[in-house]
């Protein structure tokens, strides 16, 4: 009988050390999560009755670019909107070398205290501008443990999150529920979805942890939707759908077309350099 090769002893030790920090941060999601509110709770209102009520303003988004030339040089970017002209009114970058890797359904211990930093910078300096409503470049409970991104920046920042997710590829490697890349585009090219604007992705267990939404006519590809925080998911898709002039809701394509530009020019001034 043949013996198994015994692991190095270098790649034994980064294995107990990736399993451990697995372990620690699943116990900082299942802390976190106890804390997380996937129904409306917020003051203000979509369309204020009265000059008494406060009505929805300010709506953020946040993303992440990364250098090509290192993976690791990223480019954090908030962008805060107004949510009738669309019209953007703050912008604020970082740019940081991150030291954790990514590793799937731990997304949120990479990113989130980049973006936690820009919001509460913004909100020491009192901003007039600080978002009512913040919609976060990943998902939300679309995630294998139902406790993605954008649920974590929501319960840490407390602020209502909405989650959005781009593509496939990260449902692809969470098989959430039973949402496995080959199911969801079982779900999208059902005949009796093909005319449907928004259609729920429901799990095994039943339980509906999103939506595929096509937001503008003809769309082939579609966004998912989840609850971040403090927000009811049909509440969520009601802002993103007022949101997009394009495929993804304007608050996120800015935070993508600046911070990526802003990572771009660096590199460019460093090259002439």
């Amino acid at each position: 009988m043949e013996k198994k090769s015994p692991e190095p002893p270098e790649e034994a030790s980064q294995s107990r050390d990736s399993s451990r920090d697995n372990q620690t941060w699943i116990t900082a999601q299942n802390i976190l999560r106890e804390k997380l509110i996937t129904e409306d709770c917020f003051a203000w209102k979509l369309q204020a009755g009265s000059k008494e009520e406060e009505a929805l303003r300010y709506v953020g988004g946040v993303d992440i670019s990364f250098s090509k030339d290192d993976p690791s040089r990223a480019c954090g970017t908030l962008v805060v909107l107004d949510f009738h002209t669309l019209q953007v009114l703050y912008q604020d970058f970082s740019l940081v070398t991150l030291q954790v890797p990514y590793v799937p359904g731990f997304l949120a211990f990479r990113e989130a205290p980049v973006l936690l930093q820009l919001l509460e910078k913004m909100k020491r300096s009192n901003n007039p501008f600080y978002p009512q409503l913040l919609m976060v470049d990943g998902n939300g409970i679309l995630h294998p443990r139902g406790f993605g991104l954008a649920c974590h920046i929501g319960v840490e920042a407390n602020l209502p999150t909405i989650g959005i997710g781009k593509n496939l590829y990260k449902l692809q490697l969470h098989h959430v529920d039973g949402l496995t890349h080959s199911r969801v585009r079982e779900l999208l090219g059902a005949e009796e979805n093909c005319s449907e604007d928004f259609i729920n992705l429901v799990g095994c267990s039943g339980h509906i942890w999103g939506v595929a939404m096509r937001s503008t006519q003809g769309s082939i590809k579609p966004i998912f939707i989840s609850i971040g925080h403090k927000i009811s998911l049909q509440t969520a898709i009601m802002i993103v759908q007022m949101t997009c002039k394009y495929r993804v809701p304007e608050p996120i394509r800015q935070a993508d077309i600046r911070s990526r530009d802003y990572i771009r020019k660096l590199e460019a001034n460093a090259k002439v350099k």
